[in-house]
């Protein structure tokens, strides 16, 4: 396997530096995403060896990463690892997508066992399911528990988590990159429905490991910024890959933003949600 890592910095600091420094060993391109904090030229000093890509502007996890994931392919590389810059990889997790990808010939993508940072043994991701008819994926196999072994066979999902993953060349130039429209957040799950409709299996390899903080870069998992994009771009993604008649789609979009505002804590939450929404209805994309 001829596996490139793609690291996604923005004003990253000490989280980019350590999920640079655990992909020791493996060939790897940090795309500096418009940072402002002096992180590119830490890169820089600190991983002379790891190529920097500076885009110049902040291009969304989609537009950044697709800047690192051209590169990747220019490079030769077969497969391309995404790693979030406030996630760290297992050492063993190169070989571990090897023995995936051998196992699975028909893979388009590998997802990882992804764990939060602390307290290490409790999952955030050990699969995902998408349920385009309701517009809704809920939480990620075995978010929040923790690993007691559940969760080791190597099967099919639906999706992937953009903080750890693997995407084969041959995918690629089938299914293409990922949307920049959507800029952030469930670009991960619509990449993977593009590649499954493809004719690729989505595989989770559990030996694959890496330890995530969780929406570093947006304030937190429940922070107006992705509250914003996660109702408007699941709006999106359902609408664009499961059309229903019009009073299904309107019961559709609520459900989504109800499933958001749940986890309103403050009333800039509750407007963002419904900023979504509208931006959604409105067909306004990219960046907010």
């Amino acid at each position: 396997m001829n596996l490139v890592a793609v690291v996604l910095n923005w004003n990253g600091g000490a989280h980019t530096l350590a999920a640079l420094a655990s992909l020791q060993g493996v060939e790897t391109i940090c795309v500096d995403n418009g940072s402002t904090d002096g992180s590119d030229a830490q890169v820089a000093e600190r991983f002379p060896d790891v190529e920097l890509i500076r885009t110049g502007e902040n291009l969304g996890f989609s537009g950044g990463n697709n800047a690192g994931i051209r590169r990747a392919l220019q490079r030769g590389a077969d497969w391309v690892l995404l790693l979030n810059n406030d996630a760290v990889a297992d050492p063993g997790l190169p070989a571990a997508l090897e023995r995936a990808a051998s196992a699975r010939p028909d893979a388009g993508v590998l997802a990882c066992k992804v764990y939060f940072a602390e307290p290490r043994d409790v999952l955030m991701y050990a699969g995902g399911r998408v349920n385009l008819r309701l517009g809704y994926w809920g939480r990620q196999d075995g978010f929040g528990a923790r690993d007691d072994g559940s969760y080791d066979t190597l099967r099919d999902v639906d999706r992937a988590t953009g903080a750890s993953m693997a995407v084969s060349r041959a995918a690629l130039e089938h299914a293409g990159l990922l949307d920049e429209a959507l800029f952030a957040y469930a670009e991960d799950a619509e990449w993977c429905i593009r590649i499954r409709k493809a004719g690729f299996a989505v595989v989770f390899a559990p030996e694959a490991k890496a330890w995530h903080v969780g929406s570093a870069s947006t304030g937190g998992l429940r922070s107006p910024t992705s509250l914003y994009y996660e109702t408007r771009n699941m709006i999106v993604v359902a609408e664009r890959h499961r059309r229903l008649p019009r009073g299904f789609s309107a019961l559709r979009r609520t459900v989504i933003v109800v499933a958001h505002l749940v986890a309103v804590r403050e009333v800039a939450g509750l407007r963002a949600v419904l900023a979504g929404w509208r931006d959604a209805r409105r067909g306004k994309l990219g960046e907010r």
